[in-house]
């Protein structure tokens, strides 16, 4: 692939292979092994043969590597008991491998509305191994999180998002707790309209989210780009700091604002910043 080719426009599978090293993909559980979820067919919803999860080991920088990515081109990129078991044992694993003395390194690629609806319960209980593993993970390597686009990382997956060690996004992200369509079910289209696309870019969008210290790095959608990015968070090691490490000071933060009123972008950069954590 080109040094001009979209992040975006690749797929779950096209992303695992580009992000490592030329020659050394190599996927686990992949469509061929035909794991796919039992719950989707009995609801008239044609399963995918990997669950959506492309989980891939190989090499990134010439150093061992773990790479999962969800592809939000299949239910939205949701997770179910599959899927999420896919991404928690490939994490789980990577911690063991260090406490073997073989350093894995793990890059997540977070396309995803959160739980999948039609298997909620075993969702949510493979998204919580999934929050666990990252935190086992993140003492031995960098965890180092993705969101590029075109579906965001919402949900209980946006939490996943938040415990990387280092999180990376294009500016046609989106990343937040709760989807817009979810929002403006539950609160209504005054509180907040999914169809008004600058309003939710302002408030979820990446370039916003970057502003406020969110995340970690701001880049274009480009390839080389995202994979650079990733591999200097990677030579970087474990942050001496994590995001998590902070959530006294985000929760003051939530405490001094009036819910009464509609937040907009710039209540939000006073509230938060870059500044704050450093």
């Amino acid at each position: 692939m080109s040094e001009r080719t979209s992040f975006i426009e690749l797929s779950a599978r096209q992303r695992a292979r580009a992000m490592l090293d030329e020659g050394s993909f190599r996927e686990l559980l992949g469509p061929f092994e035909h794991i796919v979820s039992p719950w989707l067919e009995p609801q008239g919803i044609v399963p995918q043969s990997d669950d959506g999860m492309v989980v891939a080991k190989g090499t990134l920088d010439g150093k061992p590597t773990v790479v999962v990515a969800i592809e939000g081109a299949f239910q939205g990129g949701s997770m179910g008991e599959v899927s999420g078991a896919k991404m928690a044992a490939a994490l789980e694993l990577a911690a063991e491998d260090h406490r073997r003395d073989i350093y894995t390194q793990a890059v997540l690629m977070l396309e995803t509305g959160g739980v999948r609806l039609q298997e909620a319960n075993l969702g949510l209980a493979a998204i919580a191994d999934i929050h666990a593993a990252i935190v086992d993970l993140r003492r031995y390597t960098p965890v180092i999180g993705i969101v590029a686009g075109t579906v965001g990382c919402f949900g209980g997956m946006s939490i996943a998002a938040a415990l990387c060690s280092r999180l990376i996004v294009t500016r046609e992200a989106r990343l937040g707790l709760n989807g817009p369509q979810v929002i403006e079910q539950e609160a209504g289209l005054e509180e907040y309209d999914s169809r008004d696309r600058p309003f939710i870019w302002r408030m979820t969008g990446g370039e916003v989210r970057y502003q406020a210290g969110f995340v970690d790095a701001l880049v274009k959608d480009s390839l080389a780009e995202v994979r650079q990015t990733t591999v200097d968070f990677l030579r970087q090691g474990v942050p001496a700091r994590l995001r998590t490490d902070d959530y006294r000071l985000y929760l003051s933060k939530l405490n001094e604002f009036d819910t009464r009123q509609q937040v907009e972008k710039e209540q939000t950069l006073a509230l938060f910043s870059r500044e704050d954590r450093s």
